[in-house]
């Protein structure tokens, strides 16, 4: 980004708000700085990814911009809405890094290395979200079926089953836990 550029965006940013400041003071709008302050979190996260947008080759900005904007997000839905939505919401926190290493590895260079955490902190915020969806009665079939591809690698399965065999055993049971979890489900909210 040239230094014009910089100073054009730079302004723009503080021309608004300080346009929100003054309006607020001399009455011409109510503005609830209380209410809204999650919004410089979520403008914080955006520029951070036009930061990324302008220079491809910085893929941490990513992070922390996404960072923001999930956070941002909660933020506001639990300061408009009610706090005590963070009960159900708060696997946001692992969530925005978990998109963050996503990301990292989708725009970035692909590095393996950033799907492990990225995975294991979105699989823990679905996890914890489950209870709140009404699935918390599958992912202990899922569980036991990890469990039981497990087991068909392990030697001794191995002269039974080979490869594509135990995928499709696996796909089988998966299948069978989804149809019997949303059977199950459904009784519930019955």
């Amino acid at each position: 980004m040239h230094k014009e550029s910089k100073s054009l965006v730079w302004g723009i940013i503080l021309i608004i708000i300080g346009f929100l400041f003054l309006g607020n003071n001399l009455g011409w709008f109510y503005f609830e700085w209380q209410n809204f302050w999650p919004l410089l979190m979520i403008l914080g996260g955006i520029l951070f990814w036009l930061f990324w947008f302008t220079q491809k080759k910085e893929v941490g900005l990513l992070m922390p911009g996404t960072i923001l904007i999930s956070y941002g997000v909660l933020f506001l839905i639990c300061t408009l809405e009610s706090w005590r939505w963070m009960d159900e919401l708060w696997p946001i926190f692992l969530l925005g890094p978990g998109l963050g290493f996503l990301f990292m590895y989708l725009l970035g260079t692909r590095e393996k290395g950033l799907l492990i955490p990225a995975f294991i902190l979105v699989f823990l915020a679905v996890l914890f979200w489950s209870d709140y969806f009404y699935f918390s009665y599958l992912w202990p079939l899922l569980l036991i079926g990890i469990g039981v591809l497990l087991l068909l690698k392990s030697r001794r399965m191995a002269n039974s089953f080979h490869g594509k065999n135990a995928i499709l055993f696996f796909w089988v049971y998966f299948d069978l836990i989804l149809i019997i979890g949303f059977q199950f489900s459904y009784l519930l909210f019955l």
